[in-house]
């Protein structure tokens, strides 16, 4: 058995994380870390949690935890694991870290998009960029990994094969995404109140969003050369769920067959990406609670465009489930171990 901590365990990724490995079968969580809890029983935080785990929060001493587990998650704001790892626990455990603390190589990007100064920069280059169907064999011999963004990996895995391919402009990219409340974390804000969300659609972070940063530098590796774009995310009346709209200007001439068979090539063989067939657009009802990406695209003859979609859970195959994924190479076992949920509906 892989034994588990998390550190981060009552905000809305810590508990899908709590949620997805329980019913892992390799899996037990003998940690379950929470400043604002210590001492309560997690069940009275989640009372869905009921009769299913009785352990009580404790605090995010990873010095602790690291003698005590496998692997350690940090589904915490950005800026705590950086401020917690070091060489000593890194030699006795993985850690998987679901901030932005380790996605982006660049410390001066990262400083200065998250507005704060990283507290261990000399473990970035090691950080391996946890997207699954784009760096799998480097995350299965990791022991730090950045869990992707949940913006950056609807929008990279919906994009990237393009680019790779050459088949768009890549200075042309504008992304369009909208999310689910979930997104904005458990914490108290007046403009995640009902009153503020319900009846309502709004953009924010309008070209300064903090997951500008991700998608540019996954998409420039693609690329191979810099790429710039705009990313405009916008939030929406719903509990959970993202989708993303893309706009690109294509290179060349293209029919629909020879698209999909760049997606079909890229995905075939990925459990959790699903390329949808002719005409029918992602929609985030169909992947709500699983932790699939629903991908399509519309080539525009008239406009010389090509527009593509992506359609996921934002707490699932954005946080905990694409966390899971990565654990699962991490220790060698099947990636999709505990994780064939089917979508929920209605």
């Amino acid at each position: 058995m892989i034994k588990v901590g998390i550190i981060g365990a009552t905000g809305y990724a810590g508990g899908e994380l709590v949620r997805i490995l329980i019913g892992h079968k390799d899996v037990e969580i003998k940690w379950y870390g929470s400043r604002s809890y210590i001492d309560k029983k997690y069940c009275e935080v989640y009372q869905n949690m009921f009769q299913i785990v009785d352990d009580v929060c404790m605090d995010d001493n990873m010095e602790a935890l690291a003698d005590a587990v496998d692997v350690i998650f940090t589904a915490t704001p950005q800026g705590l694991c950086a401020s917690l790892v070091n060489e000593a626990i890194l030699s006795k455990v993985k850690i998987i870290d679901l901030s932005a603390d380790f996605r982006i190589k660049d410390v001066a990007v990262y400083e200065k998009w998250y507005g704060m100064e990283h507290k261990s920069p000399e473990f970035i280059e090691e950080a391996v960029y946890g997207l699954c169907e784009i760096n799998r064999e480097d995350v299965k011999k990791a022991r730090l990994v950045a869990n992707p963004g949940c913006y950056p990996t609807c929008s990279t895995l919906s994009i990237y094969p393009l680019v790779k391919e050459g088949i768009i402009d890549p200075s042309t990219i504008i992304i369009d995404a909208k999310s689910g409340t979930s997104g904005a974390g458990r914490s108290a804000k007046t403009d995640n109140l009902y009153c503020e969300v319900n009846e309502n659609i709004k953009a924010y972070g309008v070209a300064g969003h903090r997951h500008t940063p991700e998608i540019e530098e996954q998409l420039s590796y693609a690329a191979g050369k810099p790429v710039y774009l705009n990313f405009t995310p916008h939030l929406v009346p719903m509990n959970r769920g993202i989708l993303i709209t893309a706009y690109a200007s294509l290179l060349k001439k293209v029919t629909y067959e020879e698209v999909k068979a760049i997606y079909d090539t890229y995905y075939k063989n990925e459990t959790f990406v699903r390329v949808l067939e002719k005409d029918i657009c992602p929609q985030t009802k169909w992947v709500e609670g699983s932790n699939y990406v629903d991908i399509n695209f519309k080539i525009d003859e008239r406009t010389g465009r090509i527009i593509m979609m992506g359609a996921m859970d934002n707490l699932v195959k954005g946080a905990a489930g694409q966390a899971v994924q990565n654990m699962n190479l991490m220790f060698g076992l099947p990636e999709n171990q505990g994780l064939m949920m089917v979508p929920t509906f209605p």
